[in-house]
């Protein structure tokens, strides 16, 4: 059972989010903490400047509401949206806040996730805590 556990979410997959949900809840204890968590990768100057800034700001408050959607279906939760690279950013964001369990979706690899990497692989080898993949 863990105390603080962190649910890294794509907001366009309601099957993934629902499952790592569920699985959180299974996996905690009672007056457990959950951090939801979207990393929204970090977008080139040069594309921005080209991108109006209404959109950008309409794009960051509809992850902001799908967030506060998945937190009040858990107690004790907090919603976080960061920018960074996905796998450095969840693994980072665990340690900084000790979590000690990381429920994360993963999608079936293809062929570019073997000389690539993805982001389940990530924090699997470099998250100092305990990491429940789901299928």
């Amino acid at each position: 059972m863990y105390k603080n556990i962190l649910i890294p979410v794509l907001l366009d997959d309601d099957q993934a989010k629902s499952s790592a949900v569920q699985v959180a809840k299974a996996l905690a204890e009672n007056g457990a903490t959950f951090t939801v968590l979207h990393v929204m990768e970090a977008i080139p100057a040069y594309v921005t400047i080209e991108i109006p800034a209404e959109v950008l700001a309409n794009t960051r408050k509809e992850v902001e509401e799908g967030l506060s959607a998945i937190s009040n279906e858990l107690p004790n939760c907090l919603g976080v949206t960061i920018s960074g690279h996905a796998g450095n950013s969840i693994v980072e964001y665990a340690k900084k806040h000790d979590i000690d369990c990381i429920v994360l979706a993963s999608h079936k690899p293809g062929l570019q996730n073997f000389f690539l990497g993805s982001t389940a692989d990530r924090v699997v080898r470099h998250a100092a805590c305990a990491v429940h993949v789901l299928r």
